[in-house]
């Protein structure tokens, strides 16, 4: 991981050419002393003591960073063990920690911020929501068509004329089939109001969250990348006047004329402004990649509560439904139930008592002929 770092100097000029504690505020010096800066800048240490260089070496920040898509960062061959880059919330695996940089496309296409792979990852969470919901409609489908085929069921005729202590189980299983059918339905009606809607309704408010923090944190992005867009202005601007006041003065080498001194002075105030813009832009560069800093925190903390609060509102609706599933199970089985009674008071030669008595057409037995 690699958090930004604050930009001090023009990306133009060479890094060290040694890395190494020893050989680091040589060659800071030595870039320091270079023509890259005009000579009465605050960065010409070309006539200056070693004390008041070592003044001057925080500037050398820019050589031990990279910049990548405007954003700048330390180079991870020279970054010690700096508090700044230490996890803000260790051993959590937060967001906040691991999405500074961005990600290359394997596919080619432009790389994709940090800040847009939690976006994505958010919205995938959305989606997933959606289609559990579509999941649960489905299911609502189902028990609401099941509902209205075991009513209808119950109703029909099929067996009516079934009779004695058979007819009378017979008939119990009939009614348990319109019982069944209204337990059914409660258990869509309770999906509908206790595990689709809360689903519906977390996902329409996740919606609107995702989009305030999208338009933020891009706005801010695209402010940062204006403001490095300034420094490179400044930072040419700076070469190029720099590169005049050294043409100038090889002149006034040459023709130790009174003009030329005049031009040199000019030449310089130029230059010396160039470096005071420079270092103007990248202090308002370093102000908006602080905030951008600060809102990326924020924002992917807000993101991170929000991923939690839709995995435990999905558990919740997801041990609703099993809730649900389980008292609609029961409530079948009390409808069975006296199904099993009647089932177990079934007796053939009882029925068949029942059924002589009401329809025997007499008790007298035929007998022989008698001449």
């Amino acid at each position: 991981f690699l958090c930004p770092s604050p930009l001090y100097l023009s990306s133009s000029m060479s890094p060290p050419l040694s890395t190494s504690e020893d050989s680091l505020e040589l060659n800071a010096i030595s870039l320091l002393s270079s023509s890259s800066f005009p000579s009465s800048s605050p960065f010409d240490v070309s006539q200056k003591p070693l004390s008041l260089v070592s003044h001057s070496l925080e500037f050398v920040s820019l050589f031990l960073c990279i910049q990548i898509n405007c954003v700048t960062f330390p180079l991870p061959s020279v970054m010690p063990d700096q508090p700044e880059q230490q996890l803000l919330k260790p051993n959590e695996w937060s967001y906040c920690d691991y999405f500074w940089t961005d990600k290359k496309d394997p596919q080619g296409t432009p790389s994709v911020g940090g800040f847009e792979v939690l976006l994505q990852k958010q919205l995938k969470g959305k989606q997933m929501q959606k289609e559990m919901a579509e999941f649960v409609r489905e299911r609502i489908k189902i028990e609401d068509e099941y509902s209205k085929n075991l009513s209808k069921l119950s109703q029909s005729p099929l067996a009516a004329q079934e009779e004695g202590t058979l007819g009378e189980a017979w008939a119990q299983l009939k009614r348990s089939c319109h019982d069944e059918a209204e337990v059914h339905l409660k258990f869509s009606n309770k999906l509908q109001c206790e595990v689709e809607k809360p689903l519906l309704t977390f996902r329409d408010n996740f919606k609107k969250e995702l989009k305030k923090y999208d338009h933020h944190i891009i706005d801010l992005r695209k402010q940062l990348a204006s403001r490095y867009a300034g420094v490179e202005k400044a930072r040419k601007a700076l070469a190029d006047r720099q590169k005049d006041l050294e043409v100038k003065t090889q002149q006034l080498d040459i023709k130790h004329m009174n003009k030329h001194e005049e031009d040199i002075k000019k030449a310089r105030r130029k230059s010396t402004q160039a470096g005071d813009d420079l270092m103007h832009n990248v202090d308002l560069y370093n102000r908006a990649q602080s905030k951008w800093f600060e809102e990326m925190v924020t924002t992917s903390l807000e993101l991170e509560r929000l991923e939690v609060e839709r995995v435990e509102m999905i558990r919740q609706d997801l041990r609703q439904y099993t809730t649900l599933r389980h008292e609609t199970d029961m409530f079948n089985q009390s409808t069975v139930e006296p199904v099993d009674q009647l089932l177990q008071s079934v007796d053939p030669a009882k029925d068949r008592e029942l059924w002589v008595q009401e329809h025997k057409t007499g008790e007298l037995r035929p007998v022989d002929m008698d001449i």
